[in-house]
């Protein structure tokens, strides 16, 4: 019997994967004005925007037709992490119609350790005892030693330390300050690289976004939201 009432076509959503933005603003501002040229306006308005780290969205929000999913790694190698961070906290108020999950890559998560605004771990273990496992690579990485230290996670203390030797030889260039290139995060702060007072006192916000609202107010919250599912 032939069916007078077939199903009406699904439209095919937009799937758009990008990672490792790393302090490049100028290259995320032309790729978003880019996102903007090539999905329909409509369903870019309305877009569910994914910022994620290793895993995708399961929520409620999936039947939005473009779905745009940001792989992790906002901070470092790049100059201007601050303005990229500003970027994703700025897009709810410029897109009210678009929905946005914020998660975080490696480098995000280490830079929440540095500036001590992890979750506490689900066992109970303190900080501190994150670093038994590596502490033969303390010395080659040249681990943060400076204030607050004594119970920060181990990836804080990789992230803002010293790395011994210069080159990188698998990547063929130096390394900017840590084995994650963070120095870039501290300058576009406008602070020493490795300096927690002070970098942890500059904020163009007034609004806390992270949980402890002291160390860069401007920003914490976005970190911790992006760290919460680790």
């Amino acid at each position: 019997m032939e069916d007078n009432n077939p199903p009406t076509p699904t439209k095919p959503r937009v799937v758009i994967c990008v990672g490792d933005i790393h302090g490049y603003i100028e290259k995320l501002q032309n790729l978003w004005s880019n996102l903007q040229s090539c999905i329909e306006p409509s369903d870019f308005e309305t877009a569910l925007n994914i910022f994620l780290g290793d895993y995708c969205d399961r929520g409620p929000n999936t039947s939005k037709v473009a779905l745009i999913i940001f792989l992790g790694d906002y901070c470092d190698r790049g100059p201007n992490t601050s303005k990229v961070l500003d970027f994703f906290i700025d897009l709810p108020s410029k897109y009210p119609k678009q929905s946005h999950v914020f998660l975080c890559g490696n480098h995000d998560f280490a830079f929440a350790a540095f500036l001590g605004v992890l979750p506490s771990l689900p066992d109970g273990t303190e900080f501190c005892g994150t670093w038994k496992e590596y502490e033969m690579n303390e010395e080659r990485e040249g681990w943060y030693k400076g204030k607050g230290f004594e119970n920060m996670h181990l990836q804080g203390r990789r992230w803002a330390g010293n790395h011994s030797v210069k080159f990188n030889a698998v990547k063929g260039i130096d390394y900017k300050g840590s084995i994650y290139d963070d120095a870039p995060t501290f300058e576009s702060y406008g602070v020493p690289h490795g300096s927690a007072a002070s970098c942890r006192g500059k904020a163009k916000y007034n609004t806390p976004l992270w949980r402890d609202p002291s160390p860069y107010p401007a920003h914490s919250r976005s970190l911790v939201d992006r760290v919460a599912p680790f």
